[in-house]
């Protein structure tokens, strides 16, 4: 386990599945989410087979220190490592809040950032976020300076209309020069 103040992120195993689809399933994360459709335990089930057999996807359970409670999910996936970058992904469950004011979504995105940089290697972390998802865009610019790269027009499809996505990320010098 990688362990902060707050948080701990441990390797996910086939018994937190079900409390990821009910996560996941929520229709106010899931409009976040590239993934658009109710996700059941064989889809949960095909999905943990890839990550965990990846050398590519590293993904993690979020878990309170002081008494074990699952928090939420967060991962490094699709990395290129001629590159050395890492799609992030990211959110808190625990009480349907996706970015909490408690500090355990900075603790989480603290140690998996590191973990990125400093055990990895990576040069760059990176993540697509919907123009209307407007508490990871916040938190992720404001927390920790990532810096928008780009924007694909018309990505997205959610009530009714068409949404951008925003790539933003966080290079290795960025995050070296802030700590």
């Amino acid at each position: 386990m990688i362990k902060g103040n707050l948080v701990g992120l441990r390797a996910l195993e086939k018994q937190d599945l079900s409390l990821l689809r009910d996560w996941r399933n929520l229709p106010h994360f899931r409009r976040n989410f590239r993934e658009f459709r109710e996700l059941g335990m064989a889809n949960q089930e095909m999905w943990f087979n890839k990550v965990v057999s990846s050398s590519n996807d590293f993904m993690f359970l979020i878990e309170r220190l002081s008494d074990g409670m699952p928090l939420g999910a967060c991962g490094l996936l699709y990395t290129n490592w001629i590159i050395r970058s890492a799609d992030f992904s990211f959110y808190i469950g625990y009480n349907e809040t996706y970015i909490d004011n408690e500090g355990y979504a900075l603790d989480a995105a603290s140690l998996l950032i590191d973990y990125g940089f400093k055990s990895l290697n990576l040069n760059k972390i990176w993540m697509e976020l919907y123009e209307f998802d407007k508490a990871k865009i916040d938190f992720f610019t404001n927390q920790f300076s990532f810096k928008q790269d780009g924007k694909l027009r018309q990505n997205c499809f959610e009530d009714g209309k068409y949404h951008d996505s925003l790539i933003i990320s966080l290079l290795s010098s960025e995050y070296a020069g802030r700590k």
